[in-house]
């Protein structure tokens, strides 16, 4: 009885330990221009944007999943940004360049599969279309 309780209890252990374990960030290469001077290689997920140079930016929540791109709606994660900022990246270059940002997108490339775009917004209001983003980036999978 006790070898059953305890496999039980480390059988218990073992999934809460799976199962409490935070999701792995996507690693993203830097492949636009614009990517490469100024954020340089990412790390994303549901929670935060980590920028090479080790600044990031926080998400409060998911706020959209689904964003309207060069006029057709495509599947896409619309983050709302805890502390809006501007930070400094590569070279001095700041992510959106003209005010903090509060809102970050991202979504597949309709053109490749293996991209990635991430576009960030200064706006007040949840931004549905990449009309009122202040910059893009484009990425790859690493």
């Amino acid at each position: 009885m006790i070898c059953l309780r305890a496999s039980g209890i480390a059988l218990v252990l073992a999934v809460a330990s799976v199962s409490m374990s935070p999701a792995l960030a996507d690693s993203l290469a830097a492949v636009s221009g614009t990517a490469m001077a100024v954020t340089g290689d990412i790390e994303l997920d549901d929670f935060s944007i980590v920028f090479e140079n080790g600044e990031a930016l926080e998400f409060d929540e998911l706020v959209a999943d689904n964003f309207n791109v060069e006029g057709s709606q495509v599947g896409a994660s619309v983050y709302s940004v805890t502390t809006p900022a501007d930070p400094e990246l590569n070279n001095g270059n700041l992510l959106c360049g003209q005010g903090d940002v509060t809102y970050v997108a991202a979504w597949g490339d309709a053109s490749d599969a293996d991209l990635t775009v991430v576009a960030v917004f200064d706006t007040q209001d949840v931004p549905s279309s990449d009309a009122d983003m202040c910059a893009s980036y484009t990425y790859e999978y690493k």
